[in-house]
């Protein structure tokens, strides 16, 4: 199944604005500009707050799986992603992901969450796709 999305840009890049839609319709004309990515001003979202959503539901699902393959059932699993886009050799790339998550998991012990949420980490295809240009970490807590 391929997941589609377009996005269009319009005019230079410091004073260009672009929409990123998805074929879902979740996304519609959602704005993002050099201004929304770099410079923390102007309405809209940045590539790196997509991966970072992606990336945070990725895991959210790939830890449920885990923790259901081990008999257990989350009542709530919520995570947060951080994503750093710096200016290294060559120009920008996202060198970090952060992952923070917090799971209510009936049951569960410490040990059998912490295996959960490193296969998790290492399964998920959004740590896949930048485990080996990108620092991915992880604070796993049972609540």
């Amino acid at each position: 199944m391929a997941s589609k999305a377009s996005a269009v840009w319009t005019g230079s890049l410091k004073e260009g604005k672009g929409t990123i839609s998805t074929a879902t319709g979740v996304l519609k004309d959602a704005n993002y500009s050099f201004a929304t990515r770099f410079e923390g001003s102007d309405a809209g979202t940045t590539p790196e707050e997509l991966i970072a959503a992606a990336h945070a539901s990725c895991f959210s699902m790939a830890l449920g799986a885990q923790l259901g393959g081990a008999g257990f059932t989350p009542n709530k699993i919520e995570t947060h992603a951080a994503v750093t886009l710096a200016k290294v050799d060559g120009g920008f790339a996202v060198t970090k992901i952060a992952l923070t998550t917090t799971a209510d998991v009936p049951g569960a012990t410490k040990e059998a969450f912490d295996t959960a949420a490193a296969g998790a980490k290492a399964g998920c295809p959004i740590s896949k796709l930048f485990a080996n240009n990108t620092e991915i970490t992880l604070d796993a807590k049972l609540v």
